[in-house]
């Protein structure tokens, strides 16, 4: 697939306009330079071609600069072409002169000069400048309000010509989504360059390098999958940066979009209240939760088993959508655990897309019911469960038929979800029981 590199010096509009050729929000857009760190990856909208929004190249002497700067050159330089935004209100800059001479010298690929937010010609430099970078005659555009987006289209069709309307089929399976989460500096990008065998995301001890989701295609022990490298959540009242605010409403973005998520909590530390917030919110959303206890190998050996037997009991006690929480642990640095996670994911993932016979649940609802009977409503009318059915996937959801009193108490739906679950082996999964009321039609 053809590759193309969104490149230039900070703040000049590379990520409004990666946006806008996508068709989504995926890039962090903010008026303060930098905000971009690690190199987002998307599909150019109606095309099948890649495209990368990369961090804005700096000179600076900061660590997450430097590193930022050099994996968007490396972006740059495996590219199979390149827009190089500069910004037309401030000018030609010395930073632009000197990043286009290392992009002619580090690659051949064909370079398209965009002069960005160019809407209103009364505010612009003098254009003519832009000549001296040597990528030929610039062309002016607007990334937010996507003027002079048909000679960027024409460009890569250019490079492209058969990827036109070269949509993925609408029926080809889809790949798993895997949303690495948790607090700040647990090991989540740690995490995702172990899975990649690579160092594709910013690792740093300090909170807050990441910044963006970050979607990367992967193939991991066997499987296609998407991860989704989230930014850390922190406290609300630890929240005094609006950019980390756009971060951490991103990262519960990434929720809704995934279809597992990995929670990952430093074990060295005590699981705090923030953990179990994201750890509701997935939950809630339905979808296949895996706590992964990084850092295992700093545990102590001797306090390793009542570590994890404590920390089972507390996510059990809070949540009563899952029969039997999925926590694993694992060294992000070193690998240990990581593909027998994957395997464990991989399991839940395929029974999760399995229909079970209405049959085998109706026998099994029938047992449940024969060992325990429902309580009595509050009207003391008796309660009869008389049908029961899968009606959804992510979450399993079984809907009940019910005569008579309906209002069966929580606890008891409690009991009938512990049965469900384990003789169906949804244990891992997150279950819904709805109960239906059959009408009386002489009512």
């Amino acid at each position: 697939m053809i590759k193309i590199a969104i490149a230039g010096r900070p703040n000049t509009g590379k990520s409004t306009l990666f946006n806008n050729l996508t068709g989504t929000r995926d890039a962090l857009v903010h008026d303060r330079p930098g905000v971009t760190r690690d190199t987002i990856g998307g599909t150019i909208k109606n095309r099948d071609i890649q495209i990368f929004d990369t961090a804005g190249l700096e000179n600076t002497k900061t660590e997450i600069a430097t590193n930022s700067t050099t994996m968007a050159l490396d972006t740059v330089v495996s590219a199979d072409a390149i827009l190089f935004v500069v910004d037309g209100r401030v000018g030609l800059t010395p930073a632009d002169t000197e990043w286009a001479r290392m992009i002619r010298r580090k690659t051949r690929a064909p370079v398209m000069l965009l002069v960005n937010k160019a809407e209103s010609g009364k505010k612009l430099a003098d254009v003519h400048d832009f000549y001296k970078l040597g990528f030929g005659e610039p062309v002016l555009i607007s990334a937010e309000h996507k003027i002079g987006f048909d000679q960027i289209f024409d460009f890569i069709d250019k490079i492209a010509p058969d990827a036109l309307n070269n949509a993925p089929v609408p029926d080809a399976p889809q790949k798993l989504k895997v949303a690495i989460m948790g607090q700040p500096n647990v090991g989540k990008s740690t995490l995702v360059n172990r899975i990649l065998g690579q160092n594709r995301q910013i690792v740093m001890d300090m909170p807050g390098v990441t910044r963006d989701t970050v979607k990367i295609p992967a193939n991991f022990y066997g499987r296609d999958i998407i991860l989704m490298d989230t930014a850390g959540l922190r406290r609300k009242s630890g929240v005094r940066d609006d950019v980390e605010t756009l971060s951490a409403l991103k990262s519960l973005d990434a929720i809704e979009k995934s279809d597992v998520v990995i929670l990952v909590v430093d074990a060295t530390k005590n699981i705090e209240n923030q953990a179990l917030g994201i750890a509701s919110r997935v939950y809630d959303a339905g979808k296949i939760l895996c706590v992964a206890l990084n850092k295992w190998d700093l545990v102590a050996p001797e306090i390793r088993d009542e570590k994890l037997l404590k920390l089972k009991h507390q996510f059990t006690n809070s949540f009563h959508q899952i029969i039997k929480p999925m926590i694993l642990a694992i060294s992000a640095e070193h690998g240990t655990g990581v593909k027998n996670m994957f395997r464990r994911i991989y399991e839940q993932w395929d029974i999760s897309n399995t229909d079970a016979p209405t049959s085998l649940i109706n026998r099994i609802i029938e047992k449940l019911i024969d060992a325990r009977q429902p309580p009595m409503s509050r009207l003391k009318r008796p309660m009869k469960i008389k049908f029961a059915r899968q009606t959804g996937r992510h979450p399993m959801r079984i809907t009940i038929n019910v005569g008579g009193a309906s209002d069966i108490p929580e606890s008891y739906t409690r009991y009938l979800r512990r049965g469900l679950a384990g003789e169906l082996k949804w244990e891992h999964l997150p279950i819904i029981i709805e109960y239906k009321k059959d009408e009386n039609p002489f009512d």
